[in-house]
């Protein structure tokens, strides 16, 4: 395998450069084996439910996809939880940056505020504010994250519920994650 010349990287050449890109660009191209790999690691995460964190999200997919949800938005209800085993607190944002290049901003916004939407169904139960969410009343998409934790989160923990196997979805996250459509100046 070939490998660059240098260790500190003020030290590389166009050549370490060059093979970095080319190393990079085939890596990113394994992306939606990863993500869908993060989805079947769900199998084992978070006891104490009804399903699985893995069938919670296929439900979750199942839902939209049947409500005609475009595969952006189909792709964000499916992975919308991964980040759980790495970031339980802060799973939201964790999986909207790893959405942004790939997805529309409303649907990054929706998966990265989820989480404290998502509390407006259990908060009171632990002395917490069930409507902290309300914060954000004001903003464009606040109904959307509504409506997603309603319609695609907080109503995916049904074990008698016809969810699509996995299969169903991988055409989706190889669609959405085939193509960086979103990078702004900042983020490149």
């Amino acid at each position: 395998m070939e490998t660059v010349s240098f260790v500190h990287m003020a030290d590389g050449t166009a050549d370490d450069y060059a093979l970095l890109a080319r190393v990079e660009e085939e890596y990113c191209h394994t992306l939606p084996d990863r993500l869908l790999s993060a989805v079947e690691e769900l199998r084992l995460s978070l006891p104490g439910y009804k399903v699985t964190r893995y069938d919670h999200s296929l439900q979750s997919a199942t839902r939209a996809l049947r409500d005609g949800r475009d595969d952006e938005y189909v792709a964000a209800t499916l992975l919308h939880d991964i980040g759980d085993a790495l970031a339980p607190h802060t799973h939201g944002e964790m999986v909207a940056a790893i959405m942004k290049p790939y997805v529309r901003e409303e649907v990054c916004w929706i998966v990265k505020y989820h989480g404290l939407f998502q509390r407006f169904y259990y908060a009171h139960h632990y002395g917490q504010d069930p409507n902290a969410r309300d914060r954000y009343r004001d903003h464009p998409w606040y109904d959307a994250c509504v409506e997603f934790c309603a319609e695609y989160d907080q109503n995916c923990f049904d074990p008698a519920y016809d969810t699509l196997p996995i299969s169903a979805f991988e055409p989706i996250i190889r669609r959405v994650f085939s193509e960086v459509r979103y990078l702004g100046p900042e983020d490149e």
